[in-house]
């Protein structure tokens, strides 16, 4: 029954908040599609926990990704022990700019008067939430290891069970504490996104990868 909760039941809630409170959201308050970007109140620490946390958890979430579309690739991918090891030691790289990322953006609205202002309790909790994951996923990399293989053989049949209205959550729920953690808090921050920033992450600004350079054209007169 509890596995049932957690892995079946919790799932499917959070997708349909998800799902629903973002289309309410951008029906009700479109112009709130925005991280509410603080830079203009500090920017050195911004701009390094941002790259850092941008560079370090965006190629995770496409492996992952890759892993419930692809998995056949995937596993084709990590198929001898010099590519699995690569796999691994790239994971926990991004893992740790992510981590480190994460770390920067929290101690900077936690030490600055100016942004702490503008901090909101979601913006606490999302933070925390988003630590939380990477960490545990860290401490899979790190106790666990081979999460490439394994994660196709029970969090991918998992995942494609829930998506195709076939739940069998015992491909995860005999898993260890840590991963299933990970997977708990993960389905909980899917729940989260309409209410909070994360939100700005379906407002990617694609048409910046082909628009012209923007041409700017100083006016001011040169001194005599």
């Amino acid at each position: 029954m509890v596995d049932n909760l957690l892995f079946v039941v919790f799932p499917y809630v959070a997708v349909a908040l998800a799902v629903g409170g973002t289309i309410y959201r951008y029906l009700t308050n479109q112009f709130s599609f925005t991280s509410l970007s603080s830079q203009f109140l500090e920017s050195d620490i911004q701009f390094w926990g941002s790259t850092l946390w941008h560079y370090g958890i965006l190629p995770t979430l496409v492996i992952h990704l890759a892993g419930f579309a692809f998995p056949r690739v995937m596993a084709a991918l990590h198929g001898t022990p010099e590519t699995l090891y690569l796999a691994e030691l790239a994971g926990k790289i991004l893992g740790i700019m992510a981590l480190a990322g994460a770390g920067a953006l929290f101690y900077r609205r936690l030490s600055s008067t100016k942004i702490r202002v503008v901090t909101t309790p979601a913006d606490w909790v999302i933070l925390t939430l988003l630590i939380f994951q990477v960490a545990l996923g860290l401490m899979i990399a790190f106790i666990y290891r081979w999460g490439a293989t394994w994660f196709i053989h029970t969090v991918t049949p998992w995942v494609v069970s829930l998506v195709t209205f076939q739940p069998a959550p015992q491909y995860v729920s005999a898993l260890p504490l840590i991963p299933k953690l990970h997977f708990l808090n993960a389905t909980l921050l899917i729940l989260l996104f309409p209410f909070t920033r994360l939100v700005h992450m379906i407002t990617f600004p694609t048409t910046y990868l082909w628009r012209s350079f923007q041409l700017v054209i100083w006016t001011r007169r040169k001194a005599s």
